[in-house]
This record gives structure tokens, C-alpha cells and sequence, in this order.
């Protein structure tokens, strides 16, 4: 074989690696799929891991309506303030915000309701730091201008429930329908119910301290225990309510 038929073949087979790597290449990218990297793309199964109760600041809030004639609180209304007030002193992080209407038809009455509220607070105990006064014009007419009172707490809370990314019926594109999993929405609303019964969020992330031992109780019990007597407590009305004795 001659020098020129060598070189010749050799490039042939250079040329024919070159496209095999090329197509394998071509074919190497067209099995490539990104998916949508979106919270629900990738949502666990577990719903307590995809719908999790997050402790966070919110906004404990009551709305004070004032007629224009009015000029003072309602009963209902001057128990619904004690009641913020008292919660504030247990939960509030921050001021009472009083909003109150000004250029209103009630702006005047407005003014009476805001002082007695204020003086309601003193008389739950509020000092006067504890809450700011600030006035504000309605934006929408049609509603009756009213006194509103908020302020930030922590509170635990989840969701929001009502996403619903995928059909739950039968279909090919329907992966929980075939696979038997969980829709994404399952387990929101237990969730978000379950947030709204606990009061105390940081029962979430801490147990809390253990009271003191009942000394007086504890006595009496330690004193029966060295007596080899019963330590169970009896109830002598506990037979009263029985109705009859057949089968004794």
C-alpha cells in the first residue's frame, strides 16, 4: 500500500469517528428534560413535609362600627375591646394600632368612640405606650367608616390550601391516579386547622417547663406508702349514682 492510500484511510476513519461522535452527541441532548422547578414539581408525599405549619408574625385585628349619631361604645363592642386588650397583654408583640375615620359624617362620633376606648384600656391595665392613635380617610365611600384595632402576635400557620396543579380524575398525565399517591392538596385543610387550634406556637418547637410538685399532696402520699396502706384516692359519692346492684 502506498503512503498517499494510508493517508487516505486515515482520514476516512478520523471523518468517521468525528460523526459518530457527533451523533452521539445530537442524540445525548435531545434525552435531556428540565423540569418545572416550581414548589409543586417537586412537592414530597408526606403532607405534614408539603403542607407545614410555619410559625410566623400576624395580625390579631377587630373592627369598631360608629354611627353618625352614635357617640359612644355599644355593650358588645366595649366587651369585644376588653377582650383585645386582655389577649394583647398575653400575645401582643407590638403597639394596638387605633385607626380612626377623619372627614367622615361620624368623624366626630369616631373621636367620642376612640377616647372611651382608650379609656377602656387603662382600665385593663394597658399603659399608655401600649397603644397608637392614627387617623385615616376612607378610600371607598360606600363603606361605613369604622375604628380599627390591630396588632402583631406570632401565631402558627399553613397553607394555602386550594392549589390544585393537577387533575385528580383519571388520566395519562395523572401520576397520583395511577400511583396511588397523594393529591397535593390532600392534608391542607387538617393542617391549616390544626395551626388555628394551638395557642401557644412555641409548643411546636419546645417542651414547656415542668410545675412544681404538689408538696402537701405528695405528703400524704409518701405518708400512706410507709403505712402499707392504699395511696388511691376514694370517692364516697361515687356509689350514689349507681342504679341498681343486680350482678354484684
Amino acid at each position: 500500500m502506498t503512503t498517499k492510500a494510508k493517508s487516505s484511510t486515515g482520514r476516512t476513519a478520523a471523518l468517521r469517528i468525528g460523526l459518530a461522535l457527533t451523533g452521539l452527541a445530537v442524540v445525548l441532548g435531545a434525552c435531556k428534560h428540565i423540569d418545572d422547578p416550581s414548589p409543586v414539581a417537586f412537592a414530597p408525599e408526606d403532607y405534614r413535609l408539603r403542607h407545614p405549619i410555619a410559625v410566623t408574625e400576624i395580625d390579631r385585628e377587630i373592627v369598631v362600627f360608629v354611627g353618625n349619631n352614635r357617640g359612644g361604645l355599644a355593650a358588645q363592642q366595649r366587651a369585644d375591646v376588653i377582650g383585645l386588650a386582655q389577649t394583647w397583654l398575653r400575645e401582643g408583640t407590638g403597639a394596638i394600632n387605633v385607626d380612626v375615620p377623619v372627614d367622615t359624617p361620624n368623624a366626630r362620633a369616631a373621636a367620642d368612640s376612640a377616647r372611651e376606648i382608650q379609656a377602656l384600656f387603662a382600665a385593663a391595665g394597658l399603659p399608655p405606650r401600649a397603644y397608637t392613635v392614627r387617623h385615616y380617610r376612607p378610600e371607598d365611600p360606600r363603606h361605613m367608616p369604622a375604628i380599627r384595632l390591630k396588632y402583631p402576635r406570632i401565631a402558627a400557620t399553613a397553607g394555602p390550601c386550594g392549589l390544585w396543579p393537577d387533575d385528580i380524575g383519571p388520566g395519562y398525565k395523572n401520576k397520583t391516579y395511577y400511583d396511588n399517591t397523594q393529591y397535593y392538596n390532600f392534608g391542607c385543610a387538617v393542617q391549616r386547622n390544626f395551626a388555628a387550634m394551638i395557642e401557644n406556637p412555641s409548643d411546636l418547637t419546645q417542651a414547656r417547663p415542668e410545675t412544681p410538685a404538689y408538696t402537701a399532696r405528695r405528703t400524704a402520699a409518701f405518708d400512706k406508702y410507709r403505712k402499707a396502706t392504699p395511696t388511691t384516692t376514694t370517692y364516697p359519692e361515687a356509689d350514689k349514682a349507681k342504679l341498681s346492684s343486680v350482678g354484684q
